[in-house]
């Protein structure tokens, strides 16, 4: 190809992302006076106007932009009708190439001319495609094949398509930063040049059948990761050529031949995924390609899909794979401590002072099908998500293909108008990937308990214990630490840290511990107490005055810590109402606040399972005047040299410790069976807590959670923390001498990290009596040098805005179209 036919190629790209910029543009401004139904209409019309535009100039151009075509052509999820219409043209029906230049290539290639090779070539291709199109032909030995020939001259295009891409997508992400596709064109780039070759596509397919266990026949296997998919034989392949065995299909966008011959299309796309997901999560070899041109239906019955075009395919390292696996897991668990881990493996980083953002990312890649109908609210949902600048520091190339598969499988069920939940369809391959890793208990790993000494002949006996428990499935991860007289005798850590999460416990791990916080609260009301500044017999409500109402007034402070303040019931509402009030500590104080006693204060002990926590803190505060996590920094932390391993609500940092929360259901049954316990509360009967049992885990284990302070319920600790913690009270309060320096890390190396401030804006106590916090007066000068430097910035940022105008027209024909908003976004920063 010539430098001219570049150029113009070039220009052509640019013309028509004018043309189709000022026709939305004129269309925004026209349906300003126009009724909601007109409005309708005049945009159904645009859109088939603009998409007839495009679609011819992909035809003409071809090369890369018909592999872009093909893709938009998919998302029926997100795109208008008259854009899918028009552009699945493209999945297999370009113009042709002349029989003079496939002639040419094959006899070139295969060094034989055509009657020595076939006995009957149908001059008409099947399918013509962006790089090659495909002929049926019969080979001299009777056996019918297609034959796959290379476009001449498609290399150059290709490659010069590519680098045309790179350029426009670096001026978006200068345009308009949150959408960098450059991770996407970079490995696109990288691997696209290798579908060029047929004789790595020939060598792709052979791997892809073979570990599929791909058989011309139904074998009836009910392996439950068996996939029932056919692909076609390799017979010959060269750089240009590729010979493969005819396979009599029906194409997925023939929906009329496939109601015919009776396909269940629900059930030929289920098992498309199924064979992705087998490719991906235990094969770690996958087609990239998954675009409904690639797919056939076999006319037979059982019908069964076709998997075609292995070109672009991506090989997965063993950690990458597992990674993957760990991330959907851990996202159908609600793991975010797990999700974490997965996304740092992979070379994905996110802020982690936003953790909601871990599961939104895998929302986005996971999410169920939609059918195209409901593509508008699809695409208004997905803008919704943008537009809350989620922050991912590094997307590594590795995944951004792996994220492109599961969005072309996500257009072909919305084109063929099928639902599938990809959770549930994958989750067996994805914890098939990581059995092998978690369920290696001490038979078969030898580093199952954590490389530590041995302190005692207890301890010894204690880890045989552990290992015959663990061969029975009946320990997942575990930390074990004891003292006596003031000396450790067992430091002992065994397991992993999650069901998802291989990981090794160690002896700083940090495992939540649910109502064992409750003793380490109670521990600050008596240091409290030991150091004059609260007493046991006081009324609550002379420290803490707007606790003093609702007949609370007489509650004294023991009361509390025996479990008599008859205020047992007082936070259970919120189980039903939303658990996640019990993130907002200023709320749940008010509402310890409001509450009145079931019973006499005094007179009647029932366990106050969440209240405790509250009533505790309340006093805390009140007494000391000093936060909760002031005073347990100062009367335990400290004090006891246990720095970074005892947490009520663990600070940003410290997630690659931390342990997940898994539900042991037969413990559950067993609980089930237990009658009513009189001391218990009536909301917290063993009933209703095997009931909150399995709702608990999945809350839980999200980090905005474990980071509140939830001082009844949200302890993080390690066993050696908090058995230093228990040595010292056994004790009188006497700490203990130094932890064993032979246990590492250290105890108490771990250097503090403290909260992150809150992103909103601060606000009044209602019930603690706090004041108002106010922000400082910004200085006069300071101001004076703001307005001065944006005046500077407004006369760069005009030049820069002529630029960004040009950029934006470039790439018009494609985002205007895919993402309408970005149209608005681009308009308002560049003040049209």
């Amino acid at each position: 190809m010539g430098l001219g036919n570049l150029y113009r190629r070039r220009i052509r790209v640019f013309t028509m992302a004018i043309v189709v910029y000022l026709d939305y543009k004129g269309v925004q401004q026209r349906e300003k006076w126009l009724s909601k139904s007109k409005q309708a209409t005049l945009w159904a019309k645009a859109h088939e106007r603009n998409a007839k535009r495009i679609l011819k100039l992909i035809i003409e151009m071809e090369g890369l932009w018909v592999k872009l075509g093909q893709y938009m052509s998919t998302r029926a999820d997100v795109l208008p009708a008259a854009y899918i219409n028009n552009l699945k043209q493209l999945q297999d029906s370009l113009p042709p190439r002349p029989l003079e230049e496939v002639y040419g290539t094959i006899q070139k290639e295969l060094g034989k001319s055509m009657d020595e090779l076939f006995s009957d070539f149908v001059n008409e291709p099947l399918a013509t495609a962006s790089i090659a199109q495909v002929h049926r032909a019969t080979l001299l030995n009777g056996r019918d094949v297609v034959v796959k020939v290379q476009h001449d001259g498609i290399k150059t295009v290709i490659l010069e398509d590519l680098k045309n891409a790179k350029a426009i997508v670096d001026w978006i992400a200068w345009a308009e930063p949150q959408y960098n596709f450059n991770p996407m064109i970079d490995e696109w780039c990288k691997e696209a040049p290798k579908e060029l070759d047929f004789n790595l596509e020939a060598e792709n397919t052979r791997t892809v059948a073979k570990n599929l266990g791909c058989r011309n026949q139904h074998d009836g296997n009910l392996n439950p990761n068996r996939v029932d998919v056919l692909i076609p034989e390799v017979i010959q392949a060269t750089e240009k050529i590729l010979v493969l065995e005819y396979m009599d299909g029906i194409r997925l966008n023939d929906l009329e031949s496939l109601e015919a011959y009776g396909v269940d299309k629900q059930k030929i796309v289920e098992e498309i995924t199924r064979a992705y997901a087998h490719q991906i999560y235990i094969d770690g070899f996958f087609n990239g390609d998954p675009h409904p041109g690639n797919f056939l239906v076999s006319k037979e019955s059982p019908h069964r899909p076709i998997l075609l075009d292995f070109g672009l395919t991506k090989k997965l390292s063993n950690t990458l794979k597992q990674a993957l696996a760990k991330m959907f897991l851990s996202s159908v668990e609600g793991d975010h401590v797990a999700l974490l881990s997965a996304f740092a493996e992979m070379g994905l980083k996110l802020r982690l002072d936003i953790p909601e953002q871990a599961m939104e990312v895998t929302a986005i890649f996971f999410r169920a099908t939609t059918p195209a109908k409901e593509s508008l609210e699809t695409l208004k949902s997905l803008e919704n998500q943008r537009t809350k600048n989620m922050k991912v520091d590094a997307f590594p190339g590795d995944i951004v293909i792996f994220g492109r598969v599961l969005n072309l499988l996500r257009g072909l069920s919305a084109t063929m108008n099928v639902h599938i939940v990809y959770m549930d369809i994958m989750k067996p391959f994805a914890e098939s990937v990581l059995s092998g890793f978690i369920n290696r208990g001490p038979s078969v790993n030898d580093r199952w308990v954590f490389d530590s000494p041995v302190h005692s002949n207890v301890e010894a006996k204690l880890r045989q214990l552990l290992i015959e428990l663990a061969n029975n499935d009946k320990i997942l991860g575990i930390q074990v630490c004891a003292y006596k007289d003031g000396d450790v005798i067992i430091d002992t850590a065994a397991g992993v840290l999650g069901k998802y999460d291989p990981r090794p416990v160690k002896p700083d791990s940090l495992f939540p511990v649910f109502s064992v916080t409750k003793g380490i609260t109670a521990g600050m009301i008596h240091w409290l107490v030991d150091n004059g500044k609260l007493n046991l017999e006081e009324n609550i409500a002379s420290i803490w005055p707007s606790f003093g109402s609702n007949g609370k007034e007489v509650i004294k402070v023991h009361h509390v810590l025996n479990h008599t303040s008859g205020l047992h019931n007082a936070m259970a509402d919120i189980n039903q109402e939303n658990p996640l009030i019990m993130l907002d500590w200023d709320e749940c104080l008010n509402r310890i606040c409001i509450s009145a006693p079931e019973t006499e204060p005094g007179k009647v002990q029932i366990y106050h399972y969440l209240s405790f926590g509250w009533l505790c803190g309340g006093i805390i505060e009140h007494a000391s005047g000093k936060k909760f996590q002031e005073i347990l920094e100062e009367s335990i932390v400290r004090p006891l040299q246990i720095e970074g391993e005892l947490y009520v609500g663990i600070p940003p940092g410290v997630e690659s410790r931390l342990a997940a929360l898994t539900v042991d259901t037969d413990d559950l049954s067993k609980l089930s069976a237990i009658g009513s316990r009189p001391e218990l509360p009536s909301t917290f009967q063993p009933q209703q807590i095997a009931q909150m049992a399995t709702s608990v885990p999945p809350i839980f284990n999200t980090l905005n959670v474990r980071r509140a302070i939830i001082p009844a319920a949200n302890g993080h600790v390690s066993a050696r923390a908090l058995a230093r913690y228990y040595a010292a009270l056994a004790d009188g309060g006497k700490i203990p001498s130094p932890h064993s320096s032979t246990s590492k890390p250290l105890l108490g190396s771990h250097t503090h990290i403290p909260k992150l401030s809150s992103q909103k804006a601060p606000k009044k106590r209602k019930c603690i009596g706090r004041t108002v916090t106010t922000l400082p007066a910004v200085n006069k000068s300071y101001e004076k040098f703001l307005v001065k430097k944006t005046l500077r910035v407004q006369k760069a940022e005009t030049l820069a805005q002529v630029v960004a105008v040009v950029v934006i027209l470039a790439v018009a024909t494609w985002i205007v179209i895919h993402d309408p908003m970005f149209l608005v976004r681009s308009i308002r920063i560049l003040g049209l």
